[in-house]
């Protein structure tokens, strides 16, 4: 099978029309972010082909095809299988209800060269091609005939979808011969041997119906036919005579029967009268009946004395104080202590807070005055400072100056030059300023020390006033609530008698629903005993009903003992006056019989001496005259059919006799083409052979993707892997790991590409393969080697190799790139390569 066009609308993600053209896409990848709907066009291909997809678990995931919102999806495949061409269309619909449905279903043939791209011309059904099925039901019948695989071995050897890909490496043997037989077309084979072997088994079992007829007909000669004439002829006149004695049987039987019913009828008076018998516990039933009455009295009594003190305890609860009220009052007592202990605990706080702030703000004070006189200090040095080198300049300038120049100051003559002074002051009023300086800084630290010590202090202060302006608004609040409070001793005493009130309310409740289950019990068993005593008279009115035709005595129906002892005593005495009358009925039914044995007798002399077996042989007593009559009628009626069978036997002898020869040659040629063909196992050699290719091929292919260290090989059907790394050790192969597993599952499924397509002469020939597995596992070496034999394999142009990638190495040397994008409605795909 080998895609060559898929249109999609409706379908998964692709809500708009969407076509993908494989039609010279002898080497493709799918490729796409993840969710864009890849795996969605592979799900496509094999829901038009089989109604169902490997990720819905089963056609009943039939809903999962629907776009979200879409209310219809339609998939129509073109594809090519062994030289001819079939478009598979499915169609389905969303109704009212939300009930997703199939609505179009169909396969057919399209005629030869027949050009795909007229189908963007809005062609008609009609105009594909041949009907192959037309439903769902006749779908699947089709799709196999046309692509040689089912659905399970289609998504194992030509579309491997995501999780599916190692299911023919680990498949039952049984399951992998099967596929093998699908793909090798080996149902042939099997076929003629079993057509064979059921018409050689048809016609043995003919020559054998013959035979068994003929042994039946060996005796149908002329002295047979004689002999069935006499015989008949001896049947007829026995007939006759026993016409003639048959009216004195019918009496002698007529006597017997009367005599027979009169015996009967006292036999069952007398087992009626005989079961008329008290049961014991008849007279002891009343009692019980009275006692559990009074029972079921005393007990509703009980409840209403349970129920009054109930009420009683509950009113005096009502009229006691509320619990909760007091448990509050309680409370309120015991927060008032509380606040009151600690807004005693507080007051001395406050006092101390208040005299350590006194003290913080005259130290600050203290410490502000200490600053400004170092400032002021500061500022006399920095003058002194400034006043020193203005008196060195002067003195610098008077050693170019002479009387009568200009003043380079004020250029003015000068008159007289002063002397030069003895020494420079400014570094002695550079020291004492940085004295100063170093003064004023303490005392700046030192005033900023203070004020971070008063705001401390002054927090602290502010939040123990606040405080304990907070205590004194609640203990003013608890003593207004506590103004009526007689006390906390008081309340609790009160809320204690509340306690004990309510405890005792519980035990009473307990004590009525007591009480009122005892109570329901004794009324079930004084129920119950009423019932008991309604049965014990249904069941002595059924006895009395029996015995009802024989006219007992009339019933007292206010004591059951009474009345049984009654009808008793009254059996008892018409029982005895039927045992007496039996004893005559016995006497004459005796006599009745002995006359009809001897008429009966005679009549079976007739039937000896026409040597036939008598009525009577077989029965004790004598047989009716029917029977008679009946026995002489058979007689006639086998003697004719005898007759006629001894003559229709004879003519057909011969028929029979050429029809054996017949079916004996045909059997023969049959069983022994059957037998060659199980002699030789042909069909079975094949499969070996068929299966040491696919092994050889996949053996070779699993060495190259490994470098070298795994060979794949098969012992009994059962794969298994050899590791040339580890010794040569044979494994199975579901020990693998997830890589090893992935190698070996694509090995084969190449090898079944590669090696097997080409020995199918069925329509299961394996034209094209897609896998739809995570390549992203493989290191970049594995990965290369795979590249490398999926490119080898789609160089030979025998069939189409396609794969669903996210590795962009891999993607990037695949000639055909089918891109799937996916925006906020729907999906799309785009073509790019060759």
């Amino acid at each position: 099978m080998r895609p060559l066009r898929l249109d999609l609308a409706g379908f998964t993600v692709f809500r708009e029309e969407t076509t993908v053209d494989f039609t010279d896409a002898d080497f493709f990848a799918l490729v796409g972010p993840t969710g864009s709907g890849k795996s969605s066009i592979l799900d496509a291909i094999c829901f038009a082909l089989y109604g169902q997809v490997p990720r819905w678990g089963s056609s009943r995931g039939i809903a999962s095809a629907l776009a979200p919102s879409a209310n219809e999806a339609r998939v129509r495949l073109v594809f090519e299988s062994a030289g001819s061409r079939y478009v598979a269309t499915r169609v389905i619909r969303r109704d009212a209800r939300g009930v997703v449905k199939t609505g179009n279903a169909g396969l057919q043939l399209m005629p030869p060269g027949f050009d795909v791209t007229r189908l963007d011309t809005g062609m008609s059904p009609d105009d594909l091609g041949d009907v192959l099925a037309g439903t769902p039901a006749e779908m699947e019948q089709a799709v196999l005939d046309a692509v040689g695989l089912p659905y399970e071995q289609f998504t194992t050897c030509v579309l491997l979808p995501q999780g599916r890909f190692a299911d023919f490496l680990h498949a039952k043997p049984a399951t992998r011969q099967q596929i093998l037989v699908n793909l090798l077309g080996l149902h042939v084979y099997e076929r003629i041997q079993k057509q064979a072997t059921a018409r050689a088994t048809t016609a043995e079992a003919a020559v054998a119906a013959v035979d068994q007829l003929l042994g039946g007909l060996a005796d149908a000669d002329a002295a047979a036919v004689d002999a069935a004439v006499t015989q008949l002829d001896a049947i007829r006149t026995l007939t006759a005579a026993v016409e003639a004695a048959l009216p004195e049987l019918e009496q002698a039987h007529r006597t017997v029967a009367s005599a027979t019913d009169q015996v009967t009828g006292l036999d069952g008076d007398i087992g009626l009268l005989g079961r008329v018998e008290p049961p014991a516990a008849a007279a002891a039933l009343a009692g019980e009946v009275a006692t559990a009455r009074a029972t079921a009295a005393e007990a509703e009594q009980a409840v209403t004395v349970a129920e009054e003190r109930e009420e009683k305890i509950r009113a005096e609860l009502a009229a006691a104080g509320d619990p909760a009220t007091l448990r509050l009052l309680v409370q309120a007592h015991a927060e008032r202590d509380r606040v009151a202990a600690e807004s005693a605990e507080l007051a001395p706080v406050v006092a101390s807070a208040q005299t350590e702030h006194e003290a913080s703000v005259a130290a600050l004070r203290t410490a502000r005055a200490a600053a400004a006189t170092a400032d002021a200090e500061l500022e006399q040095a920095r003058r002194a400072y400034q006043e020193a080198q203005t008196a060195d300049l002067a003195a610098a300038l008077r050693h170019d100056l002479a009387a009568g120049d200009d003043c380079p100051v004020c250029e003015r003559p000068v008159g007289v030059v002063p002397a030069v002074p003895a020494g420079s002051r400014v570094a002695e009023a550079k020291a004492a300023g940085q004295v100063a300086r170093a003064t004023a800084d303490r005392a700046q630290q030192q005033v900023t020390a203070a004020e971070q010590a008063v705001r401390e202090v002054e927090r602290a202060l502010d939040r123990a006033r606040v405080r304990a302006e907070q205590l004194g608004v609640r203990l003013a609040q608890l003593d207004t609530e506590l103004s009526a409070s007689p006390g906390v001793e008081a309340v609790r005493a009160e809320l204690a008698g509340v306690d004990r009130l309510q405890s005792s309310l519980d035990d009473a409740g307990g004590k009525v629903r007591r009480a009122r289950e005892a109570a329901r019990r004794s009324q079930r068993a004084a129920v119950a005993d009423e019932q008991r005593l309604q049965t014990a008279w249904r069941e002595f009115d059924a006895v009395r009903d029996t015995v009802a035709r024989l006219a007992p005595p009339a019933t007292d129906r206010s004591d059951l003992a009474t009345a049984w002892t009654q009808l008793a005593g009254w059996a008892q005495e018409l029982a005895a006056d039927r045992r007496a009358a039996r004893v005559t009925a016995d006497a004459e039914l005796s006599a009745a019989r002995a006359a009809a044995d001897s008429v009966g007798a005679r009549a079976d002399e007739l039937f000896v001496a026409a040597g036939l077996r008598p009525p009577g042989a077989d029965s004790s007593g004598t047989p009716q005259p029917a029977e008679y009559r009946q026995a002489a009628a058979l007689a006639v009626q086998r003697a004719q059919s005898e007759h006629d069978r001894v003559v229709e036997r004879f003519a057909q002898a011969g028929e029979l006799r050429q029809r054996r020869a017949e079916q004996e040659r045909s059997a023969q040629v049959a069983r022994t083409l059957a037998g060659h063909l199980r002699a030789n196992n042909f069909e079975r050699w094949l499969l070996v052979e068929a299966l040491d290719l696919l092994v050889d091929g996949a053996s070779l292919i699993l060495r190259e993707l490994s470098s070298g260290q795994y060979e794949l090989v098969h012992d009994a059907g059962e794969f298994f892997v050899v590791d040339h790394h580890d010794a040569g050790l044979r494994r199975g192969v579901r020990t693998l790991s997830g890589g090893e597993t992935f190698q070996a599952s694509l090995a084969l499924a190449l090898a079944l590409s590669e090696q097997l397509a080409g020995m199918s002469t069925s329509a299961a020939s394996l034209e094209s393969i897609v896998l739809d597995e995570g390549f992203g596992s493989l290191d970049a070496a594995t990965l290369d080697t795979v590249a490398a034999t999926l490119e080898g394999l789609a160089a030979r142009g025998d069939r189409m190799v396609g794969l669903v990638t996210h590795v962009p190495a891999l993607a990037e040397r695949v000639p055909v790139r089918f891109e799937v994008r996916k925006d906020a409605r729907t999906a799309s795909v785009h073509r790019s390569g060759m």
